[in-house]
């Protein structure tokens, strides 16, 4: 395995890294919810009433700071080695896995971890060793 130097931001990686966990305490310290996507996102589609005013704010944030962002600096063009019907597939079983698992990475991985929560933890260990697995076997096994 070899490190493309030129690709490699540690820096802008750990600033990103720092600014998602500091959005998460913030979130849980002030709305006393944990912001975990898929459970913001589902919210969404149930309607509850009186409870989608900050879940439309935090879904509009996720997807207006990117937009944002690219308007101030320029970032490299996406490139997506997969077709429409792979992405299609992934992403469905990515829902899936998120509606079986109780939740998502974020919701898991980034404020659960930091809860020190076993259920998340054991969540966390499942989908990471999952997509290695997944990496693995297409990569290397069916070298697609």
């Amino acid at each position: 395995m070899t490190i493309d130097w030129n690709a490699f931001t540690p820096w802008s990686a750990l600033a990103g890294g720092m600014l998602i966990g500091i959005a998460a305490a913030i979130f849980v310290l002030f709305n006393g919810r944990v912001a975990g996507i898929s459970g913001i996102l589902g919210g969404l589609l149930r309607l509850p009433a009186g409870d989608s005013g900050w879940r439309i704010a935090f879904v509009l944030g996720l997807v207006g700071a990117p937009l944002i962002y690219m308007l101030a600096f320029s970032t490299p063009a996406p490139q997506i080695e997969a077709g429409y019907g792979s992405l299609i597939i992934a992403g469905l079983l990515v829902g899936i896995g998120t509606r079986y698992g109780s939740g998502c990475t974020s919701g898991h991985g980034v404020c659960g971890l930091s809860r020190f929560s076993p259920r998340s933890a054991a969540a966390t260990l499942a989908f990471m060793g999952a997509g290695f697995a997944t990496v693995y076997v297409l990569r290397h096994l069916l070298a697609i």
